[in-house]
């Protein structure tokens, strides 16, 4: 269940997810212009507001996860099976973590 949340988590940071977006959007305009009030604006800003800030966080993770994986390459010493550790699971990744701090003694 975990993978296909993040697979999920994912997806919303793709332009895919913006254009399902107009479509609906779209799609209430044309079908249901009289039910558009207030409420309706403050949904549809608040779904496109939580897209953009998805598809950023996404962006900027996958910059961290780039610069991480290129300091991994570069020191000598360094667990290379760290590089794919962000393609696990949540709870794998911070199994991962606990070991780290069990093995560092913190």
């Amino acid at each position: 269940m975990g993978h296909v949340l993040t697979s999920l988590g994912e997806l919303t940071a793709r332009p895919i997810a913006f254009v399902l977006f107009a479509i609906y959007a779209g799609c209430w305009i044309v079908f249901s212009p009289r039910t558009l009030e207030w409420h309706g604006v403050a949904t549809l800003a608040t779904w496109f507001m939580t897209l953009l800030i998805q598809r950023a966080e996404h962006r900027d993770t996958q910059a961290i996860h780039a610069k991480l994986d290129e300091l991994l390459r570069a020191v000598d010493g360094a667990r290379k099976d760290l590089g794919r550790v962000d393609e696990e699971d949540v709870e794998e990744v911070e199994e991962e973590r606990e070991r780290a701090h069990a093995k560092a003694g913190t």
